[in-house]
């Protein structure tokens, strides 16, 4: 009975997950439109990679006990598509040269991208090797893998905090999307409700880490979105 429960919360959860994850596609059809990133920045969307990667890992039979989590992997695997695919949209418009706020004299945007995507692919890597040849137990594997999925969660929804400065400077704020508000609250309560269910800890404990600190309106620059549709504004 508790299995079915948790199949059901599991196909819901990956409903409204691959949902909240198109959420962003309004923001790059003005990217593609405009041929420009603007202030946008490619931060979360690299975090974001790396965490449904991660959990996509996860999920996998090697580290899961069979496809004991075919929910969470079907719906990383979509996450997957779409970060990666906003990031490629991010590098084709981002200019070659752009002044750094912090640094001053100019930079490469476009290779900083790329620099970050490479170092994330190499600990992906990392990640897979040690938990596919160094542990040698499904509950060992999740206890790794859970563990980095938890810390790269709290590093995605915490990635807009990049623009902080910004916001500060000129005390512009956006309302977040009713939309997305909504769907960020369904995937917090199905994925927590699936982790329970199955008495997944990791699982459970990253989702609980993630939304209880996102329960601030999200910021934006001059009436525009920072990043991520500013979903992820999250306390620290």
């Amino acid at each position: 009975m508790v299995t079915s429960i948790r199949v059901i919360v599991g196909i819901i959860g990956s409903v409204v997950c691959v949902l909240l994850y198109a959420v962003p596609v309004l923001t790059f059809k003005r990217v593609v439109k405009e041929a420009s990133v603007g202030e946008f920045s490619c931060v979360p969307y690299i975090l974001a990679l790396f965490s449904a990667f991660t959990w996509g890992w996860y999920g996998f039979p090697i580290v899961s006990d069979g496809w004991e989590n075919l929910s969470l992997f079907g719906t990383c695997a979509v996450g997957v598509l779409f970060e990666a695919s906003f990031v490629v949209v991010y590098v084709w418009f981002a200019p070659r040269d752009k002044k750094n706020i912090i640094c001053r004299p100019a930079f490469n945007l476009q290779k900083s991208v790329v620099l970050m995507v490479s170092l994330v692919v190499a600990t992906l890597c990392v990640i897979v090797s040690l938990s596919s040849f160094v542990f040698h137990t499904h509950h060992m594997r999740k206890q790794f893998v859970g563990s980095i999925g938890i810390v790269t969660s709290i590093s995605m929804y915490s990635a807009p905090l990049v623009a902080v400065k910004q916001v500060i400077l000129t005390k512009s704020v956006e309302f977040m999307p009713f939309y997305l508000s909504l769907f960020s609250l369904l995937t917090s309560f199905t994925w927590m409700l699936y982790g329970i269910l199955g008495r997944d800890p990791y699982l459970t404990i990253a989702v609980y880490c993630i939304y209880s600190r996102c329960n601030r309106p999200p910021k934006a620059v001059n009436g525009a979105t920072t990043s991520r549709e500013d979903a992820n504004d999250c306390k620290v």
